[in-house]
């Protein structure tokens, strides 16, 4: 497949990747084979080829130069380096392939392919990422990282002024660098990978202009803005370009969005064009580990998480910390996607909200709800802080609809700060489509609030729930409370209306809503139905929790 540069933007140059260069390893004589302790390293540890049991022959079996540099003062001729070897059933995660870059490069090519033999009906086949880092090391967390494309790709390249999109643009210099293998599953019968990487000479060419971002936008000053915080571009895994999704986003009616590629922060320095008074564009990232997915949301412009580790690796915490010394935030994202890797299993500690909607309400989104309620009626009982809910379209491509779902938060402008500080207050609710519109809040002694805040009130005064809702035909009201759902009411044809229950502090810890749609066979549901249906028809607003106190608390 063709590589595909990005256009430099007309901002601050930068002639660096993210971080100056920490040194260099020592050069190896030209010629020499690579140690085989440095032909497979994780992020985690060093491992020795025998712990795979690779043949004497695994890992890069040769690097085939082309011919040397002819009359003096010529360009080199391009150079081509062949990296091959096996992974067997139980290789790391991540195996890192050393090549030497020597002076006067100007662009590194690589392509990569690997076998896929046939397996047994219901056995994972082969499937194996890509990405790169430079001569500043592969260290969990370093200033290596040049660019993952995941599997995504079979092709990319990379130079002083442009790159592929997954790929940060910057300085070709000597040294060793690494392509990262990310075997996501192998075969019985193993992986057999073949890498080549093309060292092409010349001089280095201008250097890459990012355009990152405002931070700000237009606003209408304390409002509700309706964003996306889970977004794919063909940074990653993709099919629609960055400009795509700018556009798709203003078509849904929203007023800002994340971008969230898979372990790159190379789509950060295009946005700038993109967003305007109208649209305010957030840098982030999702980590993608092998123990589930996380959004790092409002990463600093340029800024890379690194997503090379396990739970039982105890570096999670790590990386919670580096987002939020950003003043970012840390988002679970589709806790119990069925997919290879995905299940959520780093616990919430330290997280700032969790995905509790993601994309076409399914079954597992109705888990991630379950299990949010759950813990949010935990952490009121213990006098905890408790986990907002988020709703994102995690849209590829098409028909993937851009904002299906997206939350809508109370921000006191339509800036950085302040919608990350409405979607850490949990000041939000859930909404399947600008066409959904709703308003929820507890009156009682005199005193009102409302989603995400708290009303303390003594505990038998009369408190009315107030939910006002529009754009759900025919939909149906659920009130809920630590005690599960306590009012039901069936919306009209036209899909508006107001609900009203009456309760006390006394009787609810706190109180949310959600609007559901009709089931399939047109019926409202009840929730109490056993078997493999959905008890209620697909989502289409939630809220976080109104919390009630009691003054003699």
């Amino acid at each position: 497949m063709p590589t595909e540069p990005s256009t430099p933007r007309p901002d601050q140059p930068t002639d660096q990747p993210p971080d100056q260069p920490t040194g260099r390893p020592a050069d190896r004589p030209t010629g020499q084979r690579p140690a085989r302790r440095d032909l497979l390293r994780t992020g985690l540890a060093t491992g020795a080829a025998t712990a795979l049991g690779l043949a004497a022959t695994a890992g890069p079996a040769h690097a085939a130069h082309a011919d040397g540099p002819g009359a003096a003062g010529a360009t080199p001729a391009d150079r081509t380096l062949t990296l091959t070897g096996h992974l067997p059933t139980g290789a790391p995660d991540f195996v890192h392939l050393p090549f030497e870059v020597p002076e006067g490069v100007r662009e590194i090519a690589v392509s990569y392919r690997y076998d896929k033999p046939q397996v047994p009906s219901g056995t994972p086949g082969n499937s194996c990422d890509i990405g790169l880092f430079d001569e500043r090391g592969t260290d969990l967390g370093g200033p290596g990282f040049r660019g993952w494309s995941g599997g995504f790709r079979t092709e990319f390249s990379l130079s002083r002024g442009a790159a592929t999109p997954g790929y940060l643009p910057g300085p070709i210099n000597p040294g060793t660098w690494h392509v990262v293998l990310g075997p996501y599953q192998i075969a019985p019968q193993g992986l057999e990978y073949h890498v080549e990487v093309t060292l092409r000479f010349g001089a280095p060419g201008p250097r890459f202009t990012p355009h990152y971002p405002a931070e700000r936008a237009r606003g209408r000053g304390r409002a509700w803005y309706r964003g996306d915080c889970h977004l794919h571009t063909v940074h990653s895994d993709g099919r629609r370009t960055p400009e795509e999704v700018a556009a798709g986003a203003r078509a849904a009616g929203l007023d800002f969005i994340v971008s969230t590629d898979h372990n790159t922060s190379s789509s950060h320095a295009v946005w700038g064009p993109l967003a305007g008074p109208d649209l305010l564009v957030l840098p982030g990232e999702e980590v993608t580990t092998r123990n589930g997915h996380w959004l790092a949301l409002g990463l600093e412009a340029g800024q890379f998480v690194d997503w090379r580790y396990r739970s039982r690796d105890e570096e999670y915490p790590r990386f919670v910390r580096q987002v939020h010394r950003a003043g970012g935030l840390v988002v679970p994202a589709h806790p119990y996607c069925p997919y290879v890797a995905c299940q959520w299993k780093f616990g919430y500690e330290g997280a700032d909200a969790v995905e509790v909607w993601n994309g076409p309400w399914t079954y597992d989104d109705e888990s991630a709800v379950d299990t949010w309620d759950g813990r949010l009626a935990v952490a009121l009982r213990e006098g905890r802080g408790w986990l907002p809910a988020l709703g994102n379209s995690d849209a590829h491509s098409e028909p993937q609809v851009i904002g299906s779902p997206h939350t809508v938060v109370l921000a006191e402008d339509l800036s950085r700060d302040a919608v990350l500080d409405g979607l850490r207050a949990g000041r939000s609710w859930l909404a399947e489509s600008a066409a959904v519109r709703l308003d929820f809040t507890v009156t009682g002694h005199g005193r009102q609030a409302g989603i995400g805040e708290e009303l303390t009130v003594p505990a038998d005064a009369p408190l009315d729930v107030r939910l006002t809702v529009s754009g759900v035909p025919g939909g149906t009201v659920r009130l809920l409370t630590d005690e599960g759902q306590m009012h039901q009411e069936s919306l009209p044809a036209d899909g508006a209306g107001t609900v009203v229950w009456r309760t006390t502090a006394s009787l609810a810890a706190y109180v949310r809503a959600e609007v559901r749609h009709p089931k399939a066979d047109g019926t409202p549901g009840r929730g109490n139905a056993m078997g493999p249906e959905l008890p209620w028809g697909p989502m289409a607003a939630l809220t976080n929790p109104i919390v009630l106190r009691t003054e003699d608390r």
